[in-house]
């Protein structure tokens, strides 16, 4: 199954999560198909905290990715933001 979830990066205490697209048998920051943006928890001031592709997003869940629980989350969350 094709999965959109976060991949970690950043260092030691400093994470930085890449949000991917790609098959659930895969590990977490393993390989993905495609690169769909990417969230920042410390982000800090004008620094942008979440971004993601919404036209590449449609595409993938039309295809019949599966969004895990956080990206939900986050993109819930960030169309809530832009509503406001």
């Amino acid at each position: 199954m094709v999965v959109i979830r976060l991949a970690r990066g950043g260092s030691k205490k400093r994470p930085f999560f890449n949000i991917v697209v790609t098959d659930s048998r895969n590990r977490r920051d393993g390989r993905f198909i495609e690169r769909l943006g990417y969230y920042n928890p410390m982000a800090a001031g004008q620094a942008v905290k979440f971004h993601i592709a919404d036209d590449r997003l449609a595409h993938w869940t039309s295809k019949g990715a599966q969004m895990s629980d956080t990206v939900a989350r986050l993109v819930k969350q960030a169309q809530k933001e832009v509503a406001a």
